[in-house]
């Protein structure tokens, strides 16, 4: 293999493990906050990896896009779907991968879309970012209204059915790339639905598979690896294969401001709020010795870990020139705070520190080793059209999704957490 094509697929693997982690590290908080600073730490990696310079001025708005896309996906609730691909039965576990490889499609479909849409855009074909906006949520409220209102197909009763929402808005935004002829967003929100689709559904496969072979490990962690894993391979490809404008859209000083706010005080602002506050670690700790000063110190502790991390980077990355090596700060800030951080709330203070956590040490470390092999700009042969044969993704997918479904319920019988939606 040539050292080009190596140093290609090593940005690939930088992108996938950056988004991976922070994916992983996502499950302790859960629902748009925790995917949503998940979906920044991937935006980030995937702008260094270009080696574009000329995107460097837009990272933050990149990174931003990235952040709402892979956010919004977090509002889907998928516990049902889960249960129902550990049923012993094929119907019923073909349903659940089927629809887990649905609902990590449509994570990747906005968190690809709307990176593309901005490295897209320049002075001479700008998005029109209103009027995209007006359109999604126009299709994201008739396609809940017409699917689950009107028709009645309910993926995951009796839980909430947004993943409606994000279908609606994810088919307005295809819509509108395919108006104005942005051939390269398309391929990136394909790409990055396609990765987020069979990550979720060979993810929760694995899942079954530790949990039969009982491996002492958490299983669902490796779940959510897998989805940030594939979705960011998917994203990276569709970004770096793809031929990209060279003369962006010139980034206001004060739209990087306000992004850089929203990426380093709003979303992990919310983050606490939901998942770090006094409330939420004294029911996390449980009835350990002293649980109330020690939940006390665990969210105070990690209030100061957030600050710092905002005032740090605000000094790194507010009118300065910005580069390479500011945005690795704000890379390994954001993903160094999120690590430290789920540390505490898996109950650091009381001598508890599973091994997954480890585990994400570890991947941070190869990231900083990547991190310094994918300095030179990348060289690719772009692409400038869409793949001639996307039609047969469907079918390849149904059958992949039965191959797997066939091996789970071959291996076990009944799963605790199995149900049965037919």
């Amino acid at each position: 293999m040539s050292v080009m094509k190596i140093n290609n697929l090593l940005r690939i693997l930088f992108v996938a493990l950056c988004l991976a982690t922070a994916w992983a590290i996502r499950g302790q908080f859960g629902h748009e906050q925790g995917a949503a600073w998940a979906g920044a730490i991937g935006g980030t990696a995937l702008v260094i990896a270009s080696g574009r310079e000329d995107w460097y001025q837009k990272m933050l708005l990149v990174t931003l896009a990235s952040a709402i896309g892979w956010g919004a996906g977090g509002m889907i609730s998928y516990g049902q779907v889960v249960g129902y691909g550990r049923s012993d039965d094929f119907l019923n576990a073909y349903y659940g991968l089927g629809m887990l490889f649905v609902i990590g499609g449509l994570f990747g479909l906005l968190g690809g879309g709307l990176v593309g849409l901005v490295l897209d855009s320049t002075e001479e074909k700008k998005v029109k970012w209103g009027n995209l906006m007006a359109e999604m949520t126009a299709g994201g409220l008739l396609s809940y209204y017409f699917l689950i209102e009107q028709i009645g197909f309910k993926m995951t009763p009796p839980r909430s059915e947004a993943w409606a929402v994000i279908l609606g808005a994810g088919m307005a935004m295809i819509w509108y790339m395919a108006r104005e002829n942005r051939i390269a967003p398309i391929r990136v929100a394909m790409f990055a639905t396609l990765g987020g689709g069979l990550g979720f559904a060979f993810g929760n496969f694995l899942q079954i598979v530790g949990n039969v072979l009982e491996i002492p490990f958490n299983m669902w962690n490796v779940m959510e690896y897998c989805i940030g894993f594939m979705g960011g391979t998917g994203m990276a490809y569709g970004v770096l294969s793809s031929k990209w404008p060279h003369n962006p859209t010139p980034t206001k000083p004060w739209c990087n401001k306000a992004a850089l706010v929203l990426l380093i005080v709003f979303i992990p602002l919310i983050v606490f709020r939901e998942s770090l506050a006094y409330g939420h670690m004294l029911r996390r700790l449980g009835t350990s010795f002293e649980v109330e000063k020690i939940a006390t110190a665990s969210t105070a502790l990690a209030a100061v870990l957030l600050l710092a991390m905002a005032l740090f980077l605000w000094v790194k990355l507010n009118n300065q020139e910005l580069g390479r090596s500011q945005y690795a700060w704000l890379l390994f800030g954001l993903l160094g705070t999120y690590t430290a951080v789920s540390y505490l709330v898996s109950g650091l203070l009381i001598g508890n520190s599973p091994i997954n956590h480890h585990l994400y040490v570890i991947n941070i470390l190869v990231v900083a080793y990547l991190y310094r092999k994918v300095e030179l700009p990348i060289i690719w042969q772009e692409v400038k059209t869409l793949p001639k044969n996307w039609i047969w993704v469907i079918p390849i997918v149904l059958v992949v999704v039965a191959i797997l479904t066939l091996i789970a319920i071959g291996i076990h019988g009944e799963l605790p957490g199995a149900n049965e939606r037919f």
